[in-house]
């Protein structure tokens, strides 16, 4: 047996792998061009603009709304629900505190429904059974890259008259059935954060084919300034903020909606050859992928069972393999104060505890037991588009390699 390079043996990789290099000269040109306009302000520039009727267009919908990143478009996507303070949204237990953060602004109570087990996505049937009297909507969040299952919180959504929003930061081009994630519930929402499929360093996109849904987006991310492009008094219709991108984000998102597909092609080609190498590794569940979906990997997310988790990331690691342990390690209503603890507002932890909310929900171990559990047993592993099948198998190689030398768990 050879032996293991945390135990002193020669690890499997030995060279670094390949840098993820998203940029290139289309950026530059679309970024000298937005430079060389003289003008870089959202409404009389012109690549932003574009960039809406492209992004659209790509999605097969009517609207796209830019905005300053994912936590804003996500923010944009709530508020244009509408909903009044107090009343309730039903999202994923594990994501980025950018999904929570524009429900507790408006004033809304994140409901949280646990994981299916095995599939890192909420369980269609938890989703119906947190939906009160007060549920206005549900955000998906399809992790990792993975699509949740639409099917099921469509027909859910559709039966109790309830929105679908869909933050698909982690999983663009990411196809469900015919269509892609993003399009099949009411609002899609977009990260364009640096790790993202899109990369601009920061920025985010909303995608609806409802007019009216897109209008009070497009007014929020602009502090609600209905009579912007006419000369005289003005007027706020909409309580909004300024989320407003710049064309220079908005030149370099053109160039990279232009790629964006093709990389994730080469990102699903390769995360589909790393689970047929390892799958039948014993105690190793590999990427799991939606019945229906295709993965966008962004993250290649596998759980270790039969073996100690922790032991088994460091293991890699030590093989030259830049792989990392839980994700998030515990779900976001344990690991962010403004739920665990309620610590909102200054000293009145707003919108818990107010004359709109129920002042019963508690953010404790044993919400989503499922997410909580499977957490501890996650490894991921980043790869990028610029990757060969070859450090791919090297990867493979290390995880049989590891597998075989480290002690079975009990």
């Amino acid at each position: 047996m050879e032996k293991l390079a945390i135990q002193g043996g020669t690890p499997v990789r030995r060279t670094p792998f390949p840098k993820r290099q998203p940029f290139g000269e289309d950026d530059l040109k679309e970024v000298r061009e937005a430079l060389e306009s003289q003008d870089l302000f959202f409404t009389s520039g012109n690549k932003i603009a574009a960039l809406e009727r492209e992004f659209a267009e790509k999605y097969g919908l009517k609207f796209a709304v830019a905005s300053t990143s994912g936590t804003a478009a996500v923010h944009m996507a709530v508020a244009a629900l509408d909903a009044s303070p107090g009343e309730e949204i039903i999202t994923a237990p594990v994501t980025d505190f950018g999904t929570v953060a524009g429900i507790l602004f408006q004033g809304l109570i994140p409901i949280f429904a646990d994981w299916k087990p095995g599939t890192f996505n909420m369980d269609p049937a938890e989703v119906e059974k947190k939906i009160t009297e007060r549920t206005r909507g549900i955000i998906v969040v399809h992790l990792f890259g993975n699509p949740c299952d639409m099917d099921a919180i469509m027909d859910i959504a559709a039966r109790r008259r309830i929105p679908v929003i869909e933050d698909c930061a982690q999983a663009y081009c990411t196809p469900y059935k015919g269509k892609w994630a993003g399009s099949i519930g009411d609002i899609g929402t977009f990260s364009m954060q640096q790790t993202k499929h899109l990369p601009t360093g920061e920025g985010g996109m909303t995608i609806t084919d409802n007019a009216d849904y897109a209008r009070r987006m497009a007014l929020f991310r602009d502090k609600g300034w209905e009579n912007r492009a006419r000369w005289g008094p003005r007027t706020y219709t909409v309580l909004g903020l300024n989320y407003r991108m710049n064309e220079l984000t908005g030149a370099v998102a053109r160039a990279q909606l232009r790629k964006v597909e093709a990389a994730v092609k080469a990102m699903n080609r390769l995360g589909n050859l790393l689970t047929e190498l390892i799958r039948d590794i014993e105690g190793i569940f590999p990427c799991p992928v939606t019945p229906g979906g295709e993965h966008s990997y962004w993250l290649y997310a596998f759980r270790v069972t039969g073996f100690e988790p922790q032991e088994f990331i460091r293991a890699l690691q030590a093989e030259g393999i830049p792989a990392s342990w839980g994700y998030t390690v515990t779900p976001i209503y344990l690991c962010a104060d403004a739920l665990a603890s309620k610590r909102t507002f200054g000293r009145t932890s707003y919108p818990f505890v107010s004359p709109y909310g129920q002042g019963s929900i508690e953010y404790k171990e044993g919400l989503c037991p499922v997410a909580e559990r499977e957490l501890k047993e996650i490894g991921t592993l980043r790869f990028y588009e610029n990757w060969s099948e070859d450090d791919i198998r090297d990867v493979a190689a290390a995880f049989r390699k590891v597998a075989a030398g480290l002690p079975r768990r009990k």
